[in-house]
């Protein structure tokens, strides 16, 4: 096969993904040396098309960045009000008094926002100062220097068949080459594990651990609508058959952001998130608040849990990882944003300073220390025992054992559990189906909750169905000849958007059937996949959802 010829564009710094993160790190690089050239390439239709987030937003980020960010006119207007934290049974629930909860916990001073919009703005403000943001531009391949160094990325490769040769209307794409290379590309990026893989930077971490997080937004009934009411759940429906909770964030415009995450490490393969969560919103308190309402968009992508532990070392000879690439969602708070914005804030300094020296293409140590050391790093330890503690003694044990390791640890600085282990990955967490009682779960009755595919549909999904499939199977045999077998094929089930599903005809042999077009980019098949033969690669630019306000 002939080598392909690209064209090549020269930048000081490429950043992969628009953002919180990618797009911090560009404005701080222009603020601190406005001759710099730096690029952002998003695959998303347009900034914000791939951003999906609670999202309660610690503002401390946003503060670092533009301490004027009111006058600035960020979209940031809905400043926590009230706080709630509920564990439910099936038809009740009990309230936690506040002041139980560790002080991190408390969301007074942070802000409901949709990251989406959150995003643009922060956009705007990188285009005024002088970067250049392309959307509609994936990052498919890597560009390896001589010294094996990354040395920039291929983007904006579009028009190859379904068998991956050059359609008629090919486009090769272009390199950017950077002196260093930034990844922001989200949890479980495509070109981020690549790094992690080639360079052993997970080495002598914890395995990262991951959840799924489901996510509807509901305008409601403006009796019911609460503007800055935040409210947390534990327990029903899940109870211990798996780890999670759901959010309830009421927003501006008598919208509710409505969201639910389970976390990938359950054992039973027959449990289905996404019928969990529709079965949640029956839970009386819930089916009242959506009572008269209409849901008006939904989108999933998994959340990286790991914590403290399982951060790898976020360098590497020509780059670095960014915010949810680098694993910094703090899980206790089920925030990540913040950590997200301060880690492009850091690479921002550690960059600039080595450019001023006359370094490139090195790796930016200053950087992964601030990451292992810093602000970040103080937000994770504090917390790094309550994922570990969940998965070992279930929702009810581990909520009292980890509020008492955070309160020691908010009040000592010490946290009394030491650094608890993860053990192993979600996918190794999966168990055989036959040790496990299949989960009856009631059908969507339409109203407010809802089918796979109805609800797909309000995510705007698109993918131009004559591409090659992004999700690559290593063998194709495993799905039928193991997974189904084994595991009754959780495929069908753990994935949000109804992408897998096992056909069989009478008289014929079960098929693995993938329909593509149907992702939304979550990558929990490449996380939950228990025999780990599925790998998410990015589609082609401007695929996938488009989500609006998320």
């Amino acid at each position: 096969m002939t080598e392909i010829e690209r064209e090549s564009m020269e930048y000081d710094v490429v950043i992969v993904g628009a953002g919180p993160a990618g797009l911090s790190a560009a404005i701080r690089l222009k603020e601190l040396d406005p001759d710099l050239s730096v690029v952002v390439l998003e695959k998303g239709s347009e900034v914000g098309a791939h951003i999906l987030s609670g999202a309660v937003l610690d503002p401390v980020g946003l503060e670092t960045l533009f301490p004027d960010w009111k006058e600035r006119g960020a979209p940031v207007a809905v400043p926590v009000k009230e706080d709630n934290f509920v564990f439910l049974g099936e038809s009740g629930k009990v309230r936690f008094p506040n002041w139980l909860m560790p002080p991190l916990m408390n969301n007074h001073g942070n802000y409901i926002v949709s990251m989406g919009n959150v995003c643009r703005w922060l956009a705007e403000q990188a285009e005024e100062l002088g970067v250049e943001i392309f959307p509609g531009m994936a990052c498919s391949q890597l560009v390896w220097g001589e010294d094996g160094a990354v040395k920039g990325v291929v983007a904006g490769e579009f028009g190859k068949n379904a068998d991956g040769t050059p359609g008629p209307a090919y486009e090769p794409g272009m390199e950017l080459h950077g002196k260093y290379v930034f990844l922001g590309e989200g949890v479980r990026g495509s070109l981020s594990r690549q790094v992690i893989e080639k360079f052993a930077l997970s080495e002598g971490r914890e395995p990262q651990k991951f959840g799924i997080g489901m996510k509807e937004v509901w305008e409601i009934d403006p009796a019911k609508h609460c503007e800055g009411t935040v409210t947390h759940t534990m327990g029903w429906p899940l109870n211990n058959n798996a780890g999670g909770g759901s959010f309830i964030y009421h927003a501006e415009n008598n919208q509710i952001f409505l969201g639910f995450v389970v976390h990938l490490n359950y054992e039973n393969p027959h449990l289905y998130p996404y019928m969990e969560f529709q079965r949640f919103k029956h839970h009386p308190i819930v089916a009242d608040l959506l009572k008269g309402g209409k849901r008006i968009a939904y989108g999933a992508r998994a959340i990286s849990e790991g914590g403290y532990q399982s951060v790898p070392k976020a360098a590497f000879p020509g780059g670095v990882l960014l915010g949810c690439s680098a694993g910094l969602v703090n899980v206790a708070r089920i925030k990540g944003n913040h950590n997200a914005m301060l880690s492009g804030i850091e690479a921002a300094k550690a960059a600039v300073a080595a450019l001023k020296s006359g370094r490139a293409g090195d790796v930016l140590e200053d950087y992964d220390a601030a990451l292992h050391e810093g602000g970040i790093a103080k937000d994770l330890k504090r917390v790094r025992n309550v994922k570990p503690l969940w998965s070992r003694y279930g929702t009810a044990l581990a909520t009292a054992l980890g509020g008492f390791d955070m309160w020691m640890a908010n009040l000592t600085g010490w946290n009394p559990f030491g650094t608890l282990s993860h053990r192993k990955n979600d996918a190794q967490s999966t168990g055989k189906a036959r040790d496990f009682p299949k989960i009856d779960y009631p059908r969507p009755d339409g109203v407010i909750s809802f089918d796979r595919l109805t609800n797909v549909s309000f995510s705007m999904t698109n993918h131009e169905e004559s591409q090659p499939c992004h999700l690559k199977l290593a063998d194709p045999r495993v799905p039928v000849a193991v997974n189904l077998p084994e595991f009754d094929e959780p495929a069908q089930r753990y994935c949000p958007a109804g992408v897998y599903e096992v056909v069989q005809e009478e008289g014929e042999e079960a098929r693995f059937v993938i329909n593509f077009q149907n992702c939304v980019h979550c990558k929990t098949c490449d996380i939950k996949d228990p025999s780990q033969n599925i790998t998410w690669t990015t589609p082609q630019g401007g695929d996938g959802p488009n989500y609006p306000n998320m």
